[in-house]
């Protein structure tokens, strides 16, 4: 039946879509291709979601060969949250390229962007549904060398060089990565992740184990740009095409965040991650100086993408602020978290899109006044930014919420403080757009006249819709997440 090989198929059809795009070379049609794979994409990842929370988890067997023979696609609470917004967030995007990209591409390259989009969600598709630890680096390396290239397609020639800095800091992550894979099979004699899962206990060299441990860490920890293993992170962003910009930082450091929580606690596990390296402390103190360190950056930046690029990286602080809890409500922070930043930031980088559309540049100086000239745009960038910031009733409140009670939960109250604190961060770099467009006359580099085209306005505010219909209505995102972390956990209350 079709329907049995639906995780195949989640990854394939955007991975066939690819060359079929190459190979027809009209930008009407790649457009229209792209856009059908990854919407076919995101209405698997619903079925494939409501299948696991009705049933449980999916196992399937690539082939027929049965692991740990064979590879492995597994389906289950953390990874279908995070297949339906990498499918999502894919959709959205394509559809909004069709007029972004058109105006920052060569007319002869737009073919190629979206074939490169295509690979990219494959890709990043791939290592969240994959049960097979090499395997995830192959989908691993797609969806990095198509990031590569997406990012140098940027009109600024900025864009070569941050793809270049990208290309080096993510080959390095890789390989730290590969290494790791290649100790644990040394150890194990397996790949499969359950199986692996199983055997490391019984692993006859332990401090193979650690050193797997420690290369994985700091392999994923490059990928989802960690501080400080974040510095390819601030010049990717801005100088990318704005829909790659949207993509990137909505999807493929969340992806990352996912392998690492994958590793962790469904791999080595929590007491090793736990007790033999103090892996919790480390996280912790690396993601409160993220948090304070970002944000302050974020305050200074005159161009719209470089400061939420920075605010991407003090947002995956406290992401990773919420798996060093290693606990029920604290990865149910990380994981909502991951998915609502997402979200928000997509909807962030898409707006910030338009702007850098009708003025050529995403400068502070070009928001002067664009409450009345954009009120749409502007309008949209402040509910988002207030998502950022975690006001109540957005997306963004409830992802802290949860970090507050992870953090009453281990009697750490100073964190609570902490993450108010540093909440109050956001709004100051949030306030310098809503002071630049509702309360500054027009000058400098001023947009065209007229609001953001249809076409790229629609998907962004679908986004925008979301910061607050996840903050209101909660059930989906917070009982997925809440699911997920007890799966992490073992099934622990």
């Amino acid at each position: 039946m079709t329907l049995a090989h639906l995780p195949a198929l989640e990854v394939v059809v955007p991975l066939l879509a690819a060359p079929l795009a190459v190979l027809l070379r009209r930008s009407s049609l790649a457009w229209a291709i792209a856009t059908a794979a990854c919407a076919f994409s995101f209405a698997v990842a619903l079925l494939l979601a409501s299948e696991v929370s009705a049933h449980g988890p999916i196992s399937y067997h690539l082939g027929s060969w049965p692991p740990p023979w064979g590879i492995e696609y597994r389906v289950d609470a953390l990874s279908a949250f995070v297949l339906v917004l990498v499918s999502g967030i894919g959709t959205l995007t394509a559809l909004y390229a069709w007029r972004s990209i058109a105006a920052e591409l060569p007319r002869d390259q737009i073919y190629l962007y979206y074939a490169l989009h295509c690979l990219c969600v494959a890709g990043l598709l791939g290592m969240t549904i994959t049960g097979d630890a090499f395997n995830l680096f192959v989908f691993m390396e797609i969806a990095s060398l198509s990031s590569y290239v997406l990012i140098a397609l940027g009109r600024d020639r900025r864009a070569l060089v941050a793809a270049y800095q990208y290309l080096i800091l993510g080959t390095i992550g890789a390989t730290f990565y590969v290494i790791g894979v290649g100790l644990l099979y040394l150890s194990t004699g397996t790949l499969n992740m359950d199986d692996l899962a199983a055997r490391l206990p019984q692993a006859a060299s332990p401090r193979a184990v650690l050193a797997a441990l420690a290369f994985i860490t700091v392999g994923v920890s490059l990928k989802l740009a960690l501080f400080p293993l974040h510095l390819w992170l601030p010049n990717a962003y801005a100088y990318a095409p704005s829909a790659v910009t949207a993509f990137l930082a909505a999807t493929a450091t969340k992806v990352s965040v996912y392998v690492l929580l994958r590793f962790y606690f469904g791999i080595f596990g929590l007491e090793l991650v736990a007790e033999s390296l103090p892996m919790r402390e480390i996280l912790l103190v690396l993601s409160l100086v993220a948090i304070v360190t970002a944000s302050l950056v974020a305050l200074w930046q005159a161009d719209l993408k470089r400061l939420f690029a920075y605010s991407s990286v003090a947002q995956i602080g406290y992401i990773t602020l919420g798996i060093s809890m290693a606990s029920r409500d604290g990865l149910t922070a990380a994981v909502v978290h991951l998915f609502n930043h997402g979200v928000t930031k997509g909807a962030l980088f898409l707006l910030v899109g338009g702007i850098a559309l009708r003025a050529g540049s995403a400068g502070l100086e070009c928001a002067r006044g664009l409450g009345r000239t954009m009120p749409l745009t502007s309008l949209g960038i402040v509910i988002a930014g207030l998502s950022l910031i975690g006001v109540p009733g957005t997306a963004g409140f409830v992802s802290k919420w949860y970090l507050v009670l992870g953090a009453i939960e281990a009697g750490r109250w100073w964190l609570v403080a902490f993450v108010v604190a540093t909440s109050l961060i956001a709004v100051a770099y949030v306030w310098r757009f809503v002071e630049a467009a509702y309360l500054s006359a027009p000058g400098g580099r001023t947009p065209e006249p007229g609001e953001t085209p249809a076409t790229m306005l629609v998907p962004a505010w679908i986004l925008v819709a979301a910061c607050v219909g996840f903050g209101l209505q909660t059930s989906w995102t917070v009982g997925g997440a809440q699911r997920a972390a007890a799966l992490l956990l073992g099934g622990a209350p």
